[in-house]
């Protein structure tokens, strides 16, 4: 009876469309154009590691675009940040731009009304991802475990087809630094502009007619297109809160801000591979060896002086963990950087690393974990791209000798590699790959605790603070039920689910 009660609709009959390709008189087009023709065959990457210049250069890029918004994300919370943003979708259809909203359907509880406000506009077109057909209570997973299981973790903002920002962030307050309370991620989203947009826009027409994605009027109740007023009143609420007043003032006045309207920001030119999943993979038709970490792998190769790695959620497996050790025997020097059980939002993915961190630690490999910040100390004052403020890491980076830098939605567990589709750059590109190498030189030791294997092989922890050097001989800040839960999952075959 589940089943079919929760049986999907048909495709037949969905519209058709395809990116815009030809955009170079438009605004965007005139302020970019003559620079990509000046560095032919590369492309411009600027990283924002700054949750507010993050959000500000989406809400900018909306308010210029002038003929298409492709827009593809895993999470919009329907928090301050996510109902500007939709209201800045909702402004720019009124100008004429077209919209093409295409979200996974995993996280959207609560959000149907609004997002059917937005899908009634005659610009603006929703669509999501392995859909959900009984819509309250999500029994999806009961109905089709194989198929609900896999999900669109594919990050994507495309303006006009002249710039698009893909990354590690979802739309939310704690993605943008405006939470008040609660976790504030660290993360990092690149923007690109040059012949990389171009294969953005086309992998975003392969989501958007793939048989996973469905016209939201064949899941959820269509309304009258009066409704999009909703859509600006709940930004105009918003707008007048005190709390949006402050962070919209301090983003206007932001220097990245005035950079980016004088049109000085300064690109790192280099070449640029993007990286992308079939979108057959959330059917579990694609072809294996098309799966993303293969299409990684041969774009990158194999290390041979360093590998420097940022995963907030890392499960390197079996299989991973002798491949990492492997290259480490090689004389690769391998550091890398993950969320502490403390810091951890999903904590049951943390028992997936606990129970490899002593065959990487044997093996020579540097380990640090991600402090979550204690309450006093909120007035000290941390750099660098891994050392915000925030309390939880959510970048997914990385460098490899020195030359070559990785950024996108891809994490290193089972779940990036064989569930979810994921998308991501590599950039030929040595002042980016040493962002990451400075990181772990500065910011990330000292904003971090060094994982240890003492002589008689236990674990221990070190955190340097106020020139002391603190340690610990389990896992900092936690509780001893937490740590016993981890331990109880780290025994379980649940890993593939991580």
């Amino acid at each position: 009876m589940i089943g079919w009660c929760s049986k999907l609709p048909s495709l037949e009959g969905r519209t058709t469309s395809t990116a815009l390709l030809d955009t170079a008189d438009t605004r965007l087009g005139k302020s970019i154009t003559p620079l990509v023709e000046a560095h032919p065959r590369l492309c411009g990457i600027y990283p924002l590691a700054d949750s507010r210049d993050a959000f500000a250069v989406r809400a900018r890029l909306a308010e210029v675009a002038e003929r298409t918004l492709d827009v593809q994300y895993y999470i919009w919370q329907n928090d301050m940040t996510g109902t500007l943003l939709f209201e800045a979708l909702h402004a720019a259809a009124d100008r004429g731009v077209r919209v093409r909203f295409l979200l996974d359907d995993n996280t959207t509880q609560g959000l149907d009304p609004i997002l059917a406000a937005l899908d009634s506009h005659p610009n603006i077109e929703v669509r999501l991802f392995n859909p959900f057909v009984i819509r309250k209570p999500r029994i999806g997973y009961l109905a089709d475990f194989s198929r609900a299981n896999r999900r669109m973790h594919n990050k994507s903002f495309t303006v006009d087809n002249q710039v698009t920002v893909i990354g590690g962030r979802n739309i939310g307050d704690e993605y943008f630094g405006a939470a008040e309370e609660g976790l504030l991620f660290v993360d990092l989203d690149v923007v690109a502009v040059g012949p990389v947009v171009t294969e953005v826009s086309k992998d975003f027409d392969r989501y958007w007619a793939s048989a996973s994605s469905y016209p939201l009027d064949r899941i959820v109740q269509s309304v009258e297109s009066a409704r999009i007023a909703d859509v600006a009143e709940a930004a105009a609420r918003v707008e007048n809160d005190p709390a949006a007043l402050a962070y919209t003032a301090a983003i206007r006045d932001s220097p990245f801000i005035r950079a980016v309207m004088e049109r000085r920001l300064d690109f790192e030119w280099a070449v640029t591979r993007m990286i992308s999943d079939d979108p057959a993979k959330g059917l579990g038709r694609a072809p294996s060896q098309e799966l993303f970490h293969h299409q990684l792998t041969r774009i990158i190769g194999h290390p041979v002086s360093d590998l420097e790695l940022v995963a907030p959620y890392l499960v390197p497996g079996e299989i991973g963990t002798d491949s990492f050790a492997s290259m480490a025997r090689r004389g690769v020097k391998i550091k890398m950087l993950t969320n502490s059980l403390q810091a951890s939002d999903v904590p049951a993915v943390y028992s997936g690393f606990a129970k490899r961190r002593k065959p990487l630690l044997k093996a020579g490999i540097t380990l640090y974990e991600m402090r979550r910040l204690s309450p006093d100390a909120g007035e000290r004052e941390l750099t660098g791209p891994f050392g915000s403020s925030g309390s939880s890491l959510h970048a997914k980076t990385f460098s490899v000798d020195r030359s070559r830098f990785f950024v996108g939605s891809f994490n290193f567990d089972p779940r990036s590699r064989k569930l979810n589709t994921e998308l991501g750059f590599v950039i030929d590109s040595p002042v980016l790959a040493r962002i990451i190498e400075a990181a772990f030189h500065d910011s990330i030791p000292a904003n971090s605790y060094q994982v240890h294997l003492s002589s008689t092989g236990q674990l221990y922890w070190t955190e340097h603070r106020d020139d002391r050097v603190l340690r610990y001989n389990r896992e900092p800040g936690t509780s001893w039920w937490l740590r016993a839960a981890i331990w109880f999952l780290s025994l379980l075959p649940i890993e593939w689910l991580l």
